[in-house]
């Protein structure tokens, strides 16, 4: 190694004029770097890729069987991860990422490219249902119980537990109970969801931080649902509403939904904010090692997705979709366990890549040992 005196010109670049110069001490650089071409590379160590973390993710169940106290034909499970999504074949997903359909119980503006497709059961939630599970493939239903909005219908929790009882005799599949996204309104409907329908292993969509955390949680408990924990993009939320949560609930009772920003409108802070989740969790953060939901369908509020635009742009009934999926796509590697979804062509998209991913093939190298000649 040795001494290395910049010039006067370099301290030009460095220093403002005026500025004293006379006490930078010699500066040891390293071996190839100074006056004239470098002659060699820099020394660096290179790791190899973690194969095995210290912590795994929770598992939960959703939907019960007549066996277990419930009347769902089928169940699903969600995490147990124990390495990032579709990290290697050492470590396999074990539970594939599923995809929830969503169901409205009173008609809403829907964009033209997903009308097209329901516009027969709108207005008709069991049919809706049962569309989405026997043509579109879904796995799980959402119903979105939005006619107790107080700024719209105010219909009565009484009077919504009548449509889930409608759809829970359509359809044989776990359920999501979705609120309207008022604190007050949404805990009284949750709770007499959770009176009528104990024992169904439902997943009640959402808690938030500013709701009767511990008057929810126990009603969840004693009906034996689990609970959609939301936040907005920030992680220390997702602790904090978690860690009030863990005093009444399991960890196999809980499922985060960080917020989904759709594409152009935040999917970078989205993902990052999964991502970050999802290693924290593997890496011992009890906090965070939960199964994630993404509200995929946050997509269709982007002008793109919908808006008539130029030719180029066109047309709008693939535009949507691509919109759709591009985002599912990129939360699917972020580690997201289940997507609440609406367009069918999205839907089989998803399924189709998450099929792929989780079949666990494993390649032969020796196609790939001429990468350069190989031919799409």
């Amino acid at each position: 190694m040795e001494d290395f005196q910049l010039d006067a010109k370099e301290l030009e670049i460095l220093f403002e004029p005026g500025q004293a110069v006379n006490v930078l001490p010699k500066l040891k650089l390293p071996l190839g770097v100074g006056a004239g071409k470098p002659t060699s590379l820099l020394a660096q160590n290179f790791l190899p890729p973690v194969e095995k973390y210290p912590n795994k993710i929770a598992t939960v169940k959703l939907g019960a069987t007549r066996s277990e106290g419930g009347t769902r034909g089928r169940t699903v499970t969600l995490g147990g991860e124990t390495s990032p999504a579709f990290y290697s074949f050492e470590n396999p997903t074990p539970h594939k990422p599923i995809v929830t359909l969503d169901v409205f119980d009173m008609e809403v503006p829907l964009s033209k490219a997903v009308k097209m497709h329901v516009k027969d059961v709108v207005g008709d939630p069991a049919a809706w249902a049962k569309l989405a599970v026997e043509k579109f493939g879904a796995d799980m239903v959402t119903m979105h119980l939005i006619s107790v909005d107080p700024l719209l219908k105010d219909a009565s929790p009484k009077e919504a537990c009548k449509t889930v009882e409608k759809v829970l005799q359509a359809v044989d599949v776990p359920l999501v109970i979705g609120g309207c996204g008022d604190p007050v309104k949404d805990t009284a409907l949750f709770e007499e969801v959770c009176a009528q329908f104990p024992g169904e292993r439902f997943l009640i969509s959402s808690v938030t931080r500013d709701m009767d955390g511990e008057k929810c949680a126990k009603f969840i408990k004693k009906a034996g649902n689990a609970v959609l924990a939301f936040t907005p993009m920030d992680l220390n939320f997702a602790r904090e509403l978690n860690r009030r949560l863990f005093d009444h609930l399991s960890r196999e009772d809980i499922v985060m939904d960080l917020t989904t920003a759709a594409l152009g409108y935040g999917l970078d802070y989205a993902f990052t904010n999964m991502e970050r989740a999802r290693i924290g969790g593997l890496m011992g953060d009890m906090e965070l090692a939960q199964p994630m939901s993404s509200g995929t369908t946050n997509a269709w509020a982007a002008r793109e997705a919908w808006l008539k635009m130029s030719a180029d742009f066109e047309p709008r009934e693939l535009r949507g979709p691509l919109w759709e999926v591009t985002t599912a796509l990129t939360l699917l590697t972020a580690g997201v366990d289940v997507f609440m979804m609406m367009h069918p062509a999205a839907v089989k998209t998803l399924k189709d890549v998450t099929n792929y991913l989780t079949a666990n093939k494993k390649a032969d190298p020796t196609k790939f040992l001429e990468w350069v000649k190989v031919k799409a």
